[in-house]
């Protein structure tokens, strides 16, 4: 089954250029102009490098390269249609753009500071460097929202797409899991919560008198990993990116003005307005929390043990202990654990393993199942919340696919996906194919003898 390696976030790619070596650097030339932009010999060998380092492309060195100038080549096709049809994107929201990719980048890795070290830049270079690629990336998505806006697979199209895959092509599906969890939830204390504002209003007061200032007052105490080396500067973003509490004080602030105590789900802040643009501001906050008492962890574990024992014995069902005892969220939902990227409730383990690069929750998740029978429920285990709070959880398993090849009663979903992604694609190719025949498109006679999966006509 060919694979789809059609829209790839240009800004991802973008990012992890930055932190090649220069010295692996190959001499440049122009491999292929599309309108007004051109495509550089570097722009192809850096990104092959970046897909062997991760494992991502499979093939022949030719093979892959092929598929990166084609990526390259759809990518500046669409930068060339968006200039024709006048579409553009204000300053404001690649500023809002930028700061939300990278606050999802600081969190994949960990702080700012490795992410920094990694790239071996500050983030104001990283995020100077990504900036025109994250513009061109914000046009390219509008463009290619017009062409798929109209793309959708009937259950008939599924089948015959299933139907027409060859028996012994077929793939084999991992295991799969539903999984359902009852959370206790220790709540910090009233005296650690007055504590933590209390040093924030000190904080705050040393600042207000001119003791200090804000970003070096960030930077002292902040316990924000992904701001505080920076002085507490979060960058430009619009409405959406903060929480609610966050955001109702920041967007009243005038500039230079530093806030009350605003305590949100991620702990207490003060917060600084640097410059409001358009819909968009960019301000500073520190950040402390309050941290729930060794004390309390015990008792939360020790209560999860009384639940546990409860189901073990019969005398409680787990759907009736964790409607009763669960402090989550998904109490109202049998405890269900949801896939975040797929929104229903079944999970692989390398699908918790990839999901806990971004959401705390599902760390360790996998460690925890791949231990469990069916129906097996597990001693209490220590988690993060996704507000980055300590707390304990009972895992069960309720539901286990084993290994088998796919097939429409089981995998229907992930056949949908497939088909719709085959249909995506023919619909990128009759785009390309009526673009490509109006548009200048060059290409470098080295390159000609390429397998490319388009109708590029080159001239």
């Amino acid at each position: 089954m060919k694979k789809n390696w059609i829209i790839i976030a240009l800004l991802f790619l973008a990012l992890p250029m930055i932190a090649q070596n220069q010295k692996s650097q190959v001499i440049d030339k122009v491999v292929a102009v599309v309108g007004k932009n051109i495509i550089l010999q570097s722009d192809i060998e850096n990104q092959y490098i970046q897909y062997r380092m991760q494992g991502m492309a499979e093939g022949t060195g030719k093979e892959v390269r092929a598929r990166i100038l084609e990526e390259l080549l759809l990518q500046k096709l669409m930068l060339n249609q968006a200039e024709m049809d006048s579409i553009t994107v204000t300053d404001e929201q690649v500023d809002a753009e930028l700061s939300r990719r990278i606050q999802s980048l600081v969190s994949r890795y960990g702080s700012q500071e490795k992410m920094e070290s990694l790239f071996g830049k500050t983030m104001s270079e990283i995020k100077e460097e990504v900036r025109q690629a994250a513009k061109d990336n914000m046009l390219q998505e509008q463009v290619q929202a017009k062409i798929m806006e109209n793309v959708v697979v009937t259950p008939q199209e599924v089948k015959d797409f299933f139907n027409e895959i060859p028996k012994d092509s077929l793939p084999t599906i991992n295991p799969n899991y539903e999984i359902v969890q009852i959370v206790k939830r220790p709540p910090v204390s009233i005296d650690e919560k007055l504590e933590v504002k209390d040093r924030l209003y000190q904080i705050r007061k040393r600042i207000l008198e001119g003791e200090s200032s804000f970003a070096t007052m960030a930077v002292l105490y902040s316990e924000d990993p992904g701001s505080a080396r920076q002085g507490g500067e979060l960058g430009f973003a619009g409405k959406g990116v903060y929480a609610t509490e966050f955001e109702n004080v920041a967007f009243n602030l005038r500039d230079g003005e530093i806030s009350d105590v605003v305590e949100t789900q991620f702990g207490f802040h003060i917060i600084q307005l640097i410059e409001r643009r358009g819909e968009t501001i960019n301000c500073r906050h520190i950040l402390l929390t309050a941290k729930v008492p060794v004390e309390a962890l015990e008792k939360a574990q020790n209560q999860l043990d009384s639940v546990a024992q409860l189901i073990r014995t019969g005398d409680m069902t787990f759907e009736e202990a964790c409607k009763k005892y669960s402090d989550d969220d998904s109490k109202n939902n049998g405890g269900y654990i949801g896939n975040a990227a797929t929104g229903g409730n079944w999970l692989s383990l390398q699908e918790m393993n990839d999901l806990g690069e971004y959401y705390p929750e599902y760390k360790n998740l996998a460690f925890v199942v791949s231990r469990l029978d069916v129906g097996e429920l597990s001693d209490p285990v220590p988690m993060t919340t996704n507000e980055n709070n300590d707390a304990f959880r009972l895992v069960m398993v309720k539901r286990k696919t084993e290994a088998h090849q796919a097939n429409l009663k089981e995998d229907y979903s992930l056949i949908q996906n497939w088909a719709l992604g085959q249909k995506r694609q023919q619909a990128i190719g009759k785009w390309v194919a009526n673009k490509a025949a109006k548009a200048y498109i060059h290409l470098d006679d080295a390159y000609k003898d390429y397998d490319f999966y388009y109708d590029w006509n080159f001239q």
